[in-house]
């Protein structure tokens, strides 16, 4: 049925077509040709016929989307379009989908993780056991909070941030959250008992701060000096959404200052994760009692490896069954498209 449609995939780095999507591929009739460069121009030359071009991790430039004569589409198969000139693919008519709410469950999983590990200072507890100085670990509790006594505050109120919400609820925390659009329905709030404030207020008053927003020009460094200086003395900040929300060398003269008193970080501005290995020093906060470090991987779990497959290959039917995507699936929905899409079956 959709023999006719070129659709490539690329793979570079790290990001090898797995058994489970090659099965979904071929069960629903769709040809894959794989493309593995990682290089923008050796890329441009092999998507120049392409129909759609799906990507997990590989960056796709000005230079490869310039290339993309024929393109109908973009698929996403994640949340994040950084690394894709999303502007240029909506001048050039191209709609950019993703696949935005496969992990949310599992980011809010993992900043809870990170909350109840720095809170309840586990690292130490763990280094006191191994060096046998059990002394060191009673010492600690007598400076951890109870959960129900501290602040978290939500710098974005998506769905991630909702899930988290309702976890850290659970615990008697109290919940503070700020997001830019100011006329967004509050009902989730309202519901979990969530107080909806600014900025200036989340950094004053929280115990954790956790980033829920994208990477835009905008949030690029949203969390600098002068916004760690705003927090209080011994709060910390816990980031699994993009690592260039937070100038790292700022955290890192934050935390060797003393003002905070610690972090959780899944992504990285400074550093590539997307490789196997990395030699040791990874990263200038690795080895702090007070810092958790994680490779990227908030967002992961079993089900969602699924789910990110299925929304991400029935956004490639649905384009090339000439619908629009899911609404919630479009990146860009202001592109007047090179092709004409009818409204989604699945949603009218």
């Amino acid at each position: 049925m959709y023999s006719q449609f070129k659709i490539v995939r690329l793979t570079a780095q790290i990001f090898e077509p797995g058994d489970y999507e090659r099965k979904k591929y071929a069960a629903t009739g769709l040809a894959m040709h794989e493309v593995h460069d990682l290089d923008p121009e050796a890329i441009a030359a092999k998507v120049r016929d392409a129909d759609i071009v799906s990507v997990i991790g590989t960056p796709m430039p000005r230079t490869v989307i310039d290339a993309l004569d024929k393109c109908r589409a973009i698929a996403r198969f994640g949340t994040g379009t950084d690394k894709i000139d999303v502007s240029r693919a909506t001048e050039r008519g191209i709609v950019v989908m993703n696949t935005p709410f496969f992990c949310v469950e599992e980011m809010a999983d993992h900043v809870m993780a990170m909350m109840l590990s720095l809170n309840r200072k586990l690292a130490v507890m763990q280094q006191s056991m191994v060096d046998g100085e059990l002394s060191v670990a009673r010492q600690a509790t007598a400076t951890i909070p109870r959960m129900s006594t501290v602040t978290l505050g939500l710098i974005g109120f998506g769905r991630s941030a909702v899930h988290t919400a309702r976890r850290a609820r659970g615990f008697g925390t109290r919940v503070l959250a700020c997001r830019n659009n100011k006329s967004a329905s509050t009902l989730d709030a309202d519901e979990l008992g969530v107080t909806m404030t600014d900025l200036d207020t989340v950094l004053g008053e929280s115990d954790y701060v956790s980033l829920h927003v994208p990477l835009t020009r905008v949030t690029h460094h949203m969390i600098d000096a002068e916004a760690m200086a705003k927090m209080k003395p011994g709060a910390y900040v816990i980031n699994t959404s993009r690592g260039k929300l937070i100038d790292e060398f700022a955290l890192k003269n934050a935390l060797e200052s003393g003002h905070l008193g610690g972090a959780g970080i899944d992504t990285f501005g400074e550093i590539d994760i997307f490789v196997d290995h990395i030699p040791p020093p990874v990263h200038p906060l690795a080895g702090r009692a007070n810092v958790i470090l994680t490779p990227h991987v908030a967002g992961g779990s079993a089900q969602a490896k699924f789910d990110m497959m299925d929304v991400g290959i029935q956004n490639l039917i649905d384009v090339l069954n000439g619908q629009w995507p899911l609404e919630e699936n479009i990146v860009n929905p202001g592109v007047t498209p090179r092709f004409a899409f009818q409204p989604n079956m699945r949603q009218t």
